[in-house]
């Protein structure tokens, strides 16, 4: 049996802090949803990343719903969205009855190609079925390349939703990721770069838009003495408690992106001169928070493959995760378009054949690490 203690993929890591707002929602009764925690989160967060105001709600997910909804999404609408992601990217556009269309990633970045994207939009103009929205990933805390492909979305008045739920961090021309489409999406799951243990918030500029959401997300509620209802609602806002967790949290945003790039550079110097070896490039337009450090595995160079090395870290009770599975290869979506970033050519399966998740955690030991890459070179120096 295996002796040393578990090493995890992206465990949460608190600060110290967070208990003293959670004191407070408990010295001033406000354990129920909403209060000033929550009030006070939202602003936070807004002012950290430069927009007008944020909507804190109950996941990454249920922001990116409401965000569709106040783009008139609906039964029988297209709307494009990265493959290379996370299914909480996707679902909201089912949960509207709209049909997704997938948009391969281009190398630089791994995240949504523009070439990929035009090659989409082309299609649309010439069968008429043109999106109402596209949602643009910006995949393991990594910004797409938002100068191009807003300048496609915008060209053919598409709006964007920035999926940033991996991200919070991370910048682009130094704008912080989030803030770059009509509406951005933060995620605080538990694995994520901080964590309410679970929540998401919404961000944006317009605050119109802001005030409709909340109006959703508080069970559409009308103004009236008694509960009356003339639209859909739902139950998505974040707790007072919860957010308590994500205010104390937030205050070591900074330094937790800088331990996550400390892990990923001590992986790469240790890994990068074995045949076959690669991570997960950085764009020259921004700074990555390095959410998840991935290892690639070419296999003109080495036999080894992603499961193996998955396998050989478990059998050390160390916890590792492959590249997500595009939604294009998703039993899901069999029937849904994909578009390639170049003719016959997916860069999205090459990533998902070849990638291997790290363990990551801000709070990760160089003892540990080490157990991690001895482990790795190991798997991959021994055959």
């Amino acid at each position: 049996m295996n002796r040393h203690s578990r090493i995890f993929l992206s465990p949460p890591h608190m600060s110290g802090r967070e208990e003293l707002y959670i004191k407070e929602a408990f010295a001033s009764n406000w354990v129920a949803p909403l209060g000033p925690n929550v009030t006070a989160f939202e602003k936070e967060v807004a002012a950290y990343a430069g927009v007008k105001g944020a909507l804190a709600v109950s996941s990454g997910t249920a922001a990116i719903h409401l965000a569709l909804r106040l783009l008139v999404i609906g039964q029988g609408d297209i709307v494009f969205c990265s493959s290379l992601t996370f299914i909480g990217s996707v679902n909201p556009i089912l949960y509207l009855g709209a049909i997704p269309i997938f948009i391969d990633s281009e190398p630089e970045s791994w995240n949504m190609s523009p070439k990929a994207l035009e090659k989409a939009f082309k299609w649309a103009q010439q069968t008429g079925k043109m999106p109402k929205a596209a949602v643009i990933v910006d995949l393991y805390g990594q910004s797409a390349d938002y100068d191009a492909l807003l300048g496609i979305c915008n060209g053919y008045g598409v709006p964007v939703v920035e999926d940033a739920a991996e991200a919070m961090g991370s910048t682009y021309k130094g704008k912080a990721c989030g803030t770059l489409g009509k509406f951005g999406v933060y995620s605080f799951n538990g694995n994520k770069i901080i964590t309410t243990s679970g929540g998401g918030m919404l961000l944006s500029d317009d605050a119109e838009a802001l005030e409709k959401a909340l109006f959703w997300a508080t069970q559409a509620r009308d103004p009236a003495p008694w509960y009356q209802h003339s639209e859909m609602g739902y139950n998505y806002r974040m707790s007072n408690v919860v957010a308590g967790i994500g205010r104390g949290q937030l205050t070591v945003l900074d330094d937790r992106v800088k331990a996550r790039r400390e892990v990923f550079k001590r992986y790469k110097e240790a890994l990068r001169d074995i045949p076959g070896v690669g991570f997960m490039p950085e764009a020259s337009y921004g700074q990555a928070n390095r959410w998840l450090t991935v290892m690639t595995l070419e296999s003109n160079q080495t036999s080894i493959t992603p499961m193996q090395i998955i396998e050989a870290l478990e059998a050390e009770n160390i916890e590792a995760r492959p590249v997500w599975k595009p939604m294009h290869l998703q039993p899901l979506f069999a029937e849904c378009m994909y578009f390639t970033h170049e003719d016959n050519v997916s860069i999205s399966d090459r990533l998902f054949s070849s990638g291997v998740c790290l363990p990551s955690g801000s709070s990760l030991s160089v003892d540990d690490q080490q157990r991690v890459i001895d482990c790795v070179k190991k798997c991959l120096t021994s055959r």
